[in-house]
């Protein structure tokens, strides 16, 4: 899905000054011309490296989602016991959102600002959402637990509202661990 071309230092100085600028501030109002100058590149080396801003946005989806997938198997290769595998998930779930995901989820507010479901953009928003849906389901099924599916999604729910409350509301410490009290709290429901 990506559009981007190898690895180089000045690409990866555009892909991490776009991030910072896109989860910071939002992705429609940080413009090419900002994320060349703060990356210190030329448009042309832009231009080079992605097809475009939207090319841009996707590399840093795709980058959010590695990151992701990242942690996931950082959990697994720390225990084989599936119980404690589903710990750590929520465990890392109420960590990202109490402390790394500060402003929200980056694929919600990328949906938010990319309507159109036919973007490529949603498509790879599209595509973290599902292999989490299910990277979550194969973890329940594996821990022994009813209806792995439904929970699955429960959880994808949950943690959307996680994510986005603490935006909105858990920004200072008691909102956030009041919000992460909440979230365990409902997780525990959903898998007993």
């Amino acid at each position: 899905m990506s559009t981007t071309a190898a690895p180089s230092e000045p690409r990866d100085r555009l892909l991490r000054t776009a991030a910072q600028l896109f989860y910071a501030e939002g992705i429609t109002a940080v413009g090419v011309d900002r994320i060349v100058a703060e990356a210190g590149v030329t448009r042309a080396t832009m231009y080079r490296h992605f097809a475009g801003k939207e090319g841009l946005v996707v590399a840093y989806l795709e980058q959010e989602d590695a990151t992701l997938r990242a942690l996931f198997a950082g959990a697994a290769a720390q225990t084989s016991d599936p119980h404690e595998l589903v710990a750590a998930v929520i465990d890392g779930i109420a960590a990202d959102a109490t402390q790394l995901h500060r402003r929200g989820c980056p694929f919600i507010n990328a949906s938010a600002e990319f309507p159109d479901p036919t973007s490529t953009v949603r498509q790879v928003v599209r595509q973290h959402r599902d292999w989490f849906r299910a990277t979550l389901a194969s973890l329940l099924r594996g821990a022994g637990l009813d209806d792995p599916d439904q929970r699955a999604a429960s959880l994808v729910l949950l943690r959307d509202a996680m994510l986005v409350g603490s935006y909105l509301d858990g920004q200072d410490e008691p909102g956030a661990a009041s919000l992460e009290a909440a979230f365990r709290s409902s997780a525990a429901r959903i898998l007993a």
